[in-house]
């Protein structure tokens, strides 16, 4: 299965079950992730960890 496709079957699940409000929730956890991934190893690293 490819990244697209697991995408694509989110956004079914939640247009057809009208889940609107896991949206905020997933767009914030992907946020979070890819602030994780960009800052690891960097000096900002220690002011992330400080947030949290």
């Amino acid at each position: 299965m490819s990244k697209l496709s697991v995408l694509s079957e989110l956004w079914e699940f939640l247009r057809e079950r009208k889940k609107w409000w896991l949206l905020p929730i997933i767009i914030f956890l992907v946020l979070l992730g890819g602030l994780i991934i960009l800052t690891q190893g960097s000096a900002l690293a220690p002011f992330i960890y400080a947030i949290f």
